[in-house]
């Protein structure tokens, strides 16, 4: 196979598998309240106060780790323990707007907005 053929067939899966992320985005809310009540609050109550049961679900609720906004920005892409990834399946804009909703509601007030940039730095 010659460096074109590779390149061409390198292309074309990335564009295959940048295609099934996007349709996977759109069956997903796009703004951060929309997305928290749809996914997050499942595990985290819809007050952000976290859950323990089957198994123990962290308060995001006054959550002093999320003042580096780069930290729930990596959370929500490749997830920790029992907190599923979610790179796969929203868009850098939703995990901007999640991340975005949580950092400024809850009794959080951080300022500094992340923006879709900020996050496809991580992806």
């Amino acid at each position: 196979m010659g460096k074109i053929t590779v390149l061409l067939v390198s292309l074309v899966l990335f564009s295959a598998s940048a295609s099934a992320q996007q349709n996977r985005a759109s069956a997903f809310p796009r703004d951060g309240e929309g997305i928290y009540r749809n996914v997050c609050q499942g595990c985290h109550m819809a007050d952000a106060k976290g859950a323990a049961g089957a198994g123990r679900y962290p308060a995001l609720a006054n959550d002093q780790n999320l003042a580096v906004a780069a930290y729930p920005v990596s959370m929500v892409l490749h997830g920790q323990k029992a907190m599923p990834w979610f790179s796969d399946y929203f868009s850098d804009e939703q995990v901007a707007n999640v991340v975005n909703y949580v950092r400024t509601h809850f009794g959080n007030d951080y300022t500094d907005m992340v923006t879709p940039a900020d996050v496809q730095k991580q992806r």
